[in-house]
Formats: structure tokens, C-alpha cells, sequence
């Protein structure tokens, strides 16, 4: 290549002289002359190593094969991004692992100091993108798609040590509830009065627990459905990843077979039937939120479909339902079998029948039971197919009333629609 300015000439003695610049600094000699040098090429000129008395370019830099960067764990992820988002707004790209996750949930898998309140906020406001369109927090996600989250001036957490006795207690009782457990999926007998995730004032969840069963990648087992606290029962838990979003799709696809007992007042005239309302959030005169039977195209309202069947009475005073929801709204069977006058005994929120009597011998706490749960393996292993068995309160009515709970339910083949 041709560049401007002489090359160094011989001075007196034969003796090789170098052109200077102002000050008497050597001047560059592929600069051209009368030119002070840029800064690049005075940085460039100070890379070049000499060998044996003459300057060499470096060429070996670029031609070096970059180190790899060491492998970080996930909770050193979650520490950086929560550290970036402190100070600014993040773009965030969904992963092939968060394929079909919906926006909260993928907020709660990022950013695990979130609480519930501040993602609602956050999306309802407008300040979460995604691939620049506002979204709700039930929307769900693809691949690649590109997530604006808004600075959300996190406070340093610190790390506090986790108890070694604590966890192997916690472990100790998931263990003791476990009805089922493969590398993939567990599912647990949730007792009565355990909430299944935290909330205002509620410190001991499921949710909560399964962080003593983290592994060493920082992976903690995922909910990937819900139970009431009140209710008991089968609540499946996802191992990995995979698993939680497979699963995810066969609830979400009604692939996966629910099977509820209840104890309702009263005895429904029809002896099996279905129940097809719209269900909408209400606000009650206490402040506490119920669903309610709502018309369609109301605001929030949610078609919800459940199929019943009376399995035994007592006195036409109570009955053993056998209850299949085929949606999975809030509070749907709480709401349903109070819709067609028969609500379930010990239901704070929706009993509402006026001087009803509580049969003597029988627990004023909610009976209800996710009693099995059937669902495809999410790695195509067959059929998960669990059952889980009466509460203590529960069974206490049962032996009082003489129901025998023999495994038989009339209203596990009962049609889907």
C-alpha cells in the first residue's frame, strides 16, 4: 500500500536519521510529512514489539482463538440482569427453555425478588413490552421474541445461609407427602390449610419449600397448577424446565384428567349433570375477592365447565359429589356447586345457605379433595395416574356418615364438552 511522506535519510557519517516533529518526538514514519500523527496510529505504533532492532506488526492477536468465558450458574444470571435493570431498561430474549411460558411467570423465573403486586403493576402499566406491543401477564411467549422490562430498582438482597436443619426438615415433610416422583414430575398430597404460593402475610407455601430441593444449577422444582389453600389433595410439581412447560400444555390443552370430592349441602336433584356458567371476579362487601356467575361478554368473565355426579347421601341433608372440572378457573367448583344450591360444607367464602346447621361431629373446614389427577408423562413414559386419600377432617365425615371410599368414581369417563 502507498503511503505518503520520504522514508528516513542518511545523515552526516552514513548514520540513519529519523524526521522528528514538533518538540523533538520521533515522527511516525509511514505518516506523511509535516503531519503530526493521529492517535490511533501512535497507539498502534506503540503495539508494534521489536524484534532483533526492527518493528514487527502484531498479526498473532487476531489470529489467537478467544478463551472461553467460564460457565455461570443461573442464580449469577439472575444477579447481572437484576444488577442491570437497577439502573436502566433491559431487553430480554426468550429463551428456546421458555418457549410458551406466560409473561409473569417468566418474570418470576427471572427475577425471583419480584413479588406478585409489582409484575401486575407493571404490566397493567404499560412499562413491559414485547417486540415493542403491550402484553398481559397471561399472554405467552415464543422463542426469540425480544421482552422490554422497565428499570425496576431492585434491592440488593443479601445472600442469607440457608439452615441445613431447616432444609432437611423441609425435605423431610415434601418427602413425607410425595405420592409420586420421577426424575420429572412429583406430585404431592397438599394437606388442608397449606397455601400453595406466598401472599400477603403468608410466610410457609409450597412454593417456598421446594426452594430446599434446589439443585446445584440453581434449578428449583416448579408449580404448574394450583389448589386452594383450604383444599387438599394432588398438586403436581415439574423437576426441570422441560417438564414444567410440557405440562403446562397438557393443562392448558384440558389433556389432563381432574377428578374432585366434595361434601355439599343438600342433595342435587339431578343425580348427574353439568354445570356451564361464565365466571368474573367480584369484590366483597368485606374487601375479599370471590368469582361469581357472570353473563356473557361481561368484563373478566371466563366460560367455566364442570361435570358432576352424586356418589352417596346422607338424610338428604349432605352428599358425596364426584366433581370433574373441565376448565380450571378460580374458585370454579366452589362457585359452581354453590350456582345450583348445594355449596360446599365448611366454605368460608361461599356457603351461603341461612341457618344451615353443621351436622355434629363434622369439622367447620372445606371439603373438598383433588382426589386424581391422570395426565401423559410429559417425556411420552406412559401415563401418570395418581390418587390421593381423604384428609383427616375429611375422613372423620366419611367414617361419621358411612361413606365408604372405595377407589371408584362414576364421573372419571364422563364426556369432555
Amino acid at each position: 500500500m502507498k503511503v505518503g511522506g520520504k522514508g528516513p535519510g542518511k545523515g552526516a557519517g552514513g548514520r540513519t536519521t529519523v524526521p522528528t516533529g514538533r518538540g523533538g518526538r520521533p515522527r511516525a514514519a509511514d505518516g506523511p510529512r509535516g503531519k503530526r500523527p493521529s492517535h490511533d496510529e501512535r497507539r498502534r505504533a506503540v503495539a508494534r514489539p521489536k524484534i532483533g532492532g526492527e518493528e514487527r506488526p502484531v498479526r498473532a492477536a487476531k489470529q489467537e482463538r478467544p478463551a472461553e468465558a467460564p460457565k455461570r450458574t443461573r442464580a449469577e444470571v439472575k444477579a447481572e440482569t437484576a444488577q442491570v435493570l437497577s439502573t436502566g431498561v433491559q431487553q430480554l430474549v426468550v429463551t428456546q427453555d421458555e418457549n410458551e411460558m406466560r409473561i409473569d411467570r417468566f418474570l418470576e423465573a427471572r427475577f425471583p425478588q419480584l413479588s406478585f403486586s409489582h409484575i401486575q403493576r407493571i404490566v397493567r402499566k404499560g412499562e413491559l413490552r414485547v417486540d415493542g406491543k403491550r402484553a398481559d401477564s397471561k399472554d405467552r411467549l415464543v422463542t426469540g421474541q425480544t421482552v422490554r422490562i422497565p428499570p425496576l430498582k431492585l434491592e440488593q438482597q443479601a445472600e442469607r445461609p440457608r439452615s441445613a436443619k431447616a432444609d432437611a426438615d423441609t425435605i423431610g415433610f415434601l418427602r413425607s407427602i410425595t405420592l409420586y416422583e420421577d426424575d420429572d414430575v412429583m406430585v404431592l398430597n397438599k394437606p388442608a390449610g397449606l397455601a400453595v404460593q406466598g401472599g400477603s402475610g403468608t410466610k410457609k407455601h409450597v412454593d417456598g419449600m421446594l426452594a430446599a430441593l434446589t439443585d446445584k444449577d440453581g434449578q428449583k422444582p416448579r408449580l404448574v397448577h394450583r389448589l386452594d389453600k383450604d383444599t387438599a389433595g394432588c398438586l403436581v410439581i415439574a423437576k426441570s424446565r422441560f417438564a414444567a412447560a410440557t405440562l403446562a400444555k397438557t393443562f392448558r390443552s384440558r389433556a389432563a384428567r381432574k377428578v374432585y370430592w366434595a361434601l355439599v349441602a343438600g342433595v342435587p336433584r339431578v343425580k348427574q349433570g353439568r354445570i356451564s356458567t361464565y365466571l368474573a371476579r367480584e369484590e366483597a362487601y368485606d374487601g375479599d375477592q370471590r368469582m361469581a356467575v357472570a353473563q356473557h361478554g361481561e368484563d373478566g368473565a371466563m366460560h367455566a365447565v364442570t361435570y358432576y355426579a352424586v356418589v352417596e347421601t346422607a338424610a338428604q341433608k349432605l352428599a358425596w359429589l364426584s366433581l370433574k372440572p373441565v376448565t380450571g378457573r378460580t374458585h370454579q367448583l366452589r362457585a359452581h356447586t354453590t350456582h345450583i344450591g348445594h355449596p360446599i360444607v365448611g366454605d368460608p367464602k361461599y356457603f351461603n345457605i341461612l341457618n344451615w346447621e353443621l351436622p355434629g361431629g363434622i369439622q367447620n373446614k372445606l371439603h373438598l379433595l383433588a382426589r386424581r389427577i391422570v395426565l401423559p408423562h410429559p417425556r411420552g413414559k406412559g401415563t401418570i395416574d395418581v390418587s390421593a386419600p381423604l384428609p383427616p377432617h375429611m375422613r372423620q365425615s366419611w367414617n361419621l356418615l358411612g361413606f365408604d371410599d372405595a377407589p371408584y368414581d362414576p364421573i372419571v369417563e364422563a364426556p369432555d364438552e
